[in-house]
């Protein structure tokens, strides 16, 4: 064999070692990250199993207490003192813990309990936990702009479309008319104030270009007018998947739940419900 010939077979294996020994290094780092990501996802989901047993435990000791609503009755009847709303008893620790906690949603027949959250950074809760640790899952938010405890026209609720169905993720069970004769309210309590709602549309949309001359869901927060009002009802009411029977009128407040969909680019599943007394 020629000199040149051994050469280049050192080459070759040489060349092939170090494609080997690449190829093992890249295995050994995707190894890694994926056993990191399974850490941070398990730990993830311990902290949301953990909030949602606290609030379990809250809701079962509270028992038959009637909630407190933040009034003294022995100073209501004085004009002249002025009070301070009062955090639910069962919501009390956990706001002690973050005071970003602006209120809590609870879905019957999903996974939905889970604490939603508001701060002045709009975008910090969809990567951050409870805890304030980065997150995939982040958490349910609201706005800055979103006023929970004032009876303003609509509150947007913002989530995460997990795969494991966590945050929003099973939301678009509700594509399914069967699915909502099953559970029509929902549970959106304040700090202060618990809360019912009774679905009242269903619908796909998308985030439009700013200069798109089309209905945008996401913007609207207060019918100052019933003109304002009639068109957000009866662009909701055109969009829906099909008909809840539900009704609102000028005056009415609602709750949006909104999540990413994949049906277009930058597309939405949105559930718009109205606040109902039981």
């Amino acid at each position: 064999m020629s000199r040149k010939r051994e050469k280049e077979q050192m080459t070759h294996r040489r060349i092939r070692k170090w494609i080997r020994g690449c190829l093992l290094c890249v295995m050994a780092v995707c190894l890694i990250l994926m056993a990191r990501s399974y850490y941070v996802s398990s730990e993830q989901e311990e902290q949301q199993s953990v909030l949602q047993e606290r609030m379990r435990q809250e809701r079962t000791e509270e028992g038959t207490v009637a909630p407190d609503t933040g009034a003294d009755v022995s100073l209501a009847a004085s004009p002249a003192v002025s009070q301070e709303p009062v955090v639910l008893s069962k919501y009390a620790s956990l706001y002690k813990e973050n005071s970003d906690l602006a209120g809590w949603l609870t879905i019957p027949g999903m996974v939905i309990d889970d604490p939603v959250m508001q701060c002045g950074d709009d975008e910090y809760y969809l990567h951050h936990d409870f805890d304030r640790k980065k997150s995939k899952y982040g958490c349910l938010y609201v706005r800055g702009r979103a006023d929970v405890n004032t009876p303003g026209t609509n509150i947007i609720i913002y989530g995460h479309n997990m795969k494991d169905g966590k945050m929003f993720g099973d939301l678009d069970m509700y594509e399914q008319k069967s699915f909502f004769r099953k559970h029509p309210k929902f549970r959106f309590d304040t700090l202060y104030e618990e809360r019912t709602y009774k679905i009242l549309a269903v619908f796909r949309s998308k985030v439009y270009d700013t200069d798109d001359n089309v209905f945008k869901y996401y913007q609207f927060y207060e019918a100052e007018t019933e003109k304002e009002f009639d068109e957000f009802y009866d662009n909701i009411k055109k969009l829906s998947l099909y008909d809840t029977g539900v009704e609102a009128e000028f005056g009415d407040t609602f709750v949006t739940l909104s999540t990413c969909a994949y049906h277009v680019e930058d597309g939405r599943f949105v559930v718009v419900a109205k606040r109902v007394t039981e």
